[in-house]
């Protein structure tokens, strides 16, 4: 029954699903088709389909370009590995990096960062709007100044005509909402209460996770129900996890489980399952941080999760900068899969996901 959780009083179900008398979940693909649409109903073209030429990348040397990296946030795995690949790329094509910066989840930051950024007079900008409204402005000033826009997940609002960016490159959001769902499926054997915490906020990418993770639990497991959903606004999206999953828990005790919309959230229900004394909760989540990573391998809270592919978005995100420089005509939406992780392959989705070997705290916790 290895991979099944069980609660008190649950055994049965367990032995159950061991000898598929339950009704049997999905698989989970190795490498799933991309599932997810742009932000303006694009189809994905994959990242593997960016190419420069030698005599492109000479050409884009030749001109020495920079660039300012606009972050929303900074201050988690899946940013850092974004801008390592961005800068691991620029550094190959002899962009110089002349800026980066850190929003901490405030669209006033971001605009006055954009704003500060641009007095530099960048020849490129790679950016996720922290809120596609209110950022709105500050990018059009930038387009309008000439620099080249490549965005991270979302564009923009009225950002329709793509001459006002070269492209936006994504993780396959609508793909690892679905990945998690079944995580989850599999986890409780097809049967349980679970509750949601989503990002409540205008932000493209997480509103497809969410959508995608509900949708497939109410088509694919008619057995399991979720009894509780709550948004948080952040910017403390782990302690504002842990207030509103630990009411849950309160409200809920016969919840099985929960899914958090990424992996800081995550470690907010995890403290609160802690807290509750709810070591049996199921937990899923997407991307992959190292706290939770860590849960995994310990075969702890976290049961599994569906992973961004960060350092990879941003070497592709580097490369269609390039093609904004030489006029090349670039895909609108360039998407990577979804990557499924469990304790099963932790190890080898670390290496996948940030092109590093995974830290000693991961691979002790494996043993």
């Amino acid at each position: 029954m290895s991979g099944i959780r069980t609660r008190p009083g649950r055994l049965s179900l367990a032995i159950g699903v061991a000898l598929g008398v339950v009704v049997a979940t999905t698989a989970v693909a190795a490498t799933p088709p991309v599932l997810s649409k742009g932000p303006n109903g694009e189809n994905p073209t994959s990242a593997s389909k960016v190419v420069l030429t030698k005599s492109e990348v000479a050409k884009v040397k030749r001109m020495r370009a920079t660039a300012a990296i606009v972050m929303h946030y900074g201050g988690d795995d899946w940013s850092r590995a974004q801008i390592n690949g961005l800068k691991f790329q620029f550094k190959k094509l002899g962009i110089r990096v002349i800026a980066t910066t850190d929003a901490g989840f405030k669209p006033e930051k971001q605009v006055s960062d954009i704003e500060t950024v641009l007095a530099k007079k960048p020849s490129i900008i790679v950016s996720i709007p922290t809120d596609p409204v209110a950022t709105a402005v500050a990018y059009r000033k930038a387009a309008s100044a000439g620099v080249k826009l490549v965005f991270m997940d979302n564009v923009p609002k009225g950002f329709k005509k793509q001459n006002l960016y070269v492209s936006v490159v994504s993780a396959d959001n609508a793909g690892n909402g679905v990945a998690a769902a079944r995580l989850m499926g599999k986890a409780l054997g097809g049967k349980g209460e679970i509750g949601i915490v989503y990002h409540q906020a205008d932000f493209f990418v997480t509103k497809q996770r969410w959508v995608n993770f509900k949708s497939t639990i109410k088509k694919s497991y008619p057995n399991i129900k979720i009894v509780e959903e709550q948004g948080i606004g952040g910017p403390d999206f782990a302690g504002d996890a842990e207030k509103v999953a630990s009411a849950m828990l309160t409200r809920n005790p016969n919840l099985d489980g929960i899914w958090a919309v990424w992996d800081v959230p995550a470690e907010g229900v995890i403290s609160a399952a802690r807290t509750a004394g709810r070591d049996d909760l199921v937990i899923t989540t997407i991307d992959l941080g190292l706290n939770v990573a860590i849960q995994i391998a310990k075969k702890e809270l976290v049961y599994g999760l569906g992973a961004q592919r960060p350092f990879d978005q941003g070497v592709a995100e580097a490369k269609l900068a390039a093609y904004g420089l030489l006029g090349k005509k670039a895909p609108a939406y360039v998407a990577l899969p979804a990557l499924p992780v469990t304790n099963g392959n932790v190890l080898q989705a670390w290496q996948t996901v940030y092109h590093v070997k995974p830290p000693k705290s991961l691979v002790d916790a494996k043993k």
